[in-house]
């Protein structure tokens, strides 16, 4: 017989999959709002496009990402409660992506994750619960992604018109609509290699409560008994990001400034390199931030007039409002399903 155990384990992985399915249409528009608003691919296209990079990204990256965020509450190896924490964690990220989703708010995947597992480790376990050198990597990188995006993106983009200023218009789109292809690929290898790695992370930590793993254990796709891990949570990224997500899509695309081939090329590549420099550190960085804040950076080279600085706030709002809330609806999702089940 399946004991209540193995139930329980099989269905918190089942919603973890169904968090990278929402990731990846819930972060969709970080690879390819900028693609599909200069018109260089159609929807349907650079879904899929973005969809295949976000899937071979398992094959470039070293699971660093997993590492970090699968210790960033400690565990105790078979303990139960801890199957709770990491349940809550998933209801209350899925919550917070869902609710933002709806409203077109550009937030990150990855930070409700970490908020909903840093809340419910808390409503665990006490504020001793936390690793606090892996937490504090993570929050770092809420202020210096877009800040690097940002900085990045304007860099290139002055390099780029310095470099094609002799160029007539018509030239310079030819060459960036094709170039175009390049960086958004680029970008959406980032996006799988660091987000799907988020979730890998948390089914260790859950199986590792679960007396299946042992704290030591390594993602590797060359052990049997963790390659399906990797498989699955790259597989259910890259379906989530062809389905994807227009509401964001447009809001990062089209509201936030405007954007031609060339503009596109150099924010994706700005947000490709930092997001790649991330990923080796095995720090769990916002690619929604990332993008936005090179995309911030590339309208800024143009004028700062071109930048829409209302929605660019909202957004900003959105970002400093995410871990705590996320938090917060996990932790009480803890209290509520310990009671039930006691």
């Amino acid at each position: 017989m399946i004991s209540a155990l193995s139930i329980v384990v099989v269905v918190t992985i089942a919603i973890a999959l169904l968090f990278d399915v929402i990731n990846g249409f819930h972060d969709a528009a970080n690879s390819i709002a900028t693609v599909v608003s200069t018109r260089v691919l159609s929807p349907r296209v650079a879904v899929l496009w973005a969809a295949f990079f976000n899937f071979i990204a398992m094959f470039i990256f070293a699971p660093r990402v997993a590492d970090t965020v699968s210790k960033i509450v400690k565990i105790v190896p078979s303990d139960r409660d801890f199957l709770v924490v990491v349940l809550s964690a998933l209801i209350g990220a899925v919550a917070w992506d869902l609710i933002t989703w709806w409203l077109g708010l550009p937030t990150s995947s990855s930070h409700a994750l970490i908020g909903g597992l840093a809340g419910a480790g808390v409503a665990h376990g006490g504020w001793s619960c936390i690793r606090w050198e892996k937490m504090w990597a993570t929050i770092q990188f809420i202020p210096l992604a877009p800040i690097i995006g940002a900085l990045l993106g304007f860099t290139i983009m002055v390099a780029v018109y310095w470099i094609f200023r002799r160029w007539r218009p018509s030239e310079v789109d030819r060459v960036f609509r094709r170039g175009q292809l390049v960086s958004a690929a680029l970008y959406s290898l980032g996006h799988g290699g660091n987000d799907a790695q988020k979730t890998m992370g948390l089914i260790v930590a859950l199986l590792v409560a679960a007396g299946r793993f042992d704290l030591e254990t390594q993602l590797s796709l060359a052990r049997w008994d963790t390659a399906w891990i990797i498989l699955a949570c790259h597989a259910a990224m890259a379906f989530g990001t062809a389905i994807g997500g227009w509401r964001i899509v447009k809001t990062m695309g089209q509201k936030l400034t405007k954007l031609k081939p060339v503009h596109g090329f150099c924010a994706e590549t700005a947000g490709a390199v930092t997001i790649f420099a991330a990923t080796h550190m095995g720090i769990p960085v916002s690619t929604t931030h990332t993008i936005s804040g090179a995309i911030v950076g590339v309208g800024s080279a143009n004028s700062r007039s071109s930048v829409k600085w209302a929605v660019a706030l909202n957004i900003v709002v959105a970002w400093v409002v995410t871990i705590p809330v996320a938090a917060l609806i996990s932790a009480g999702t803890f209290e509520a399903l310990i009671r039930l089940i006691r």
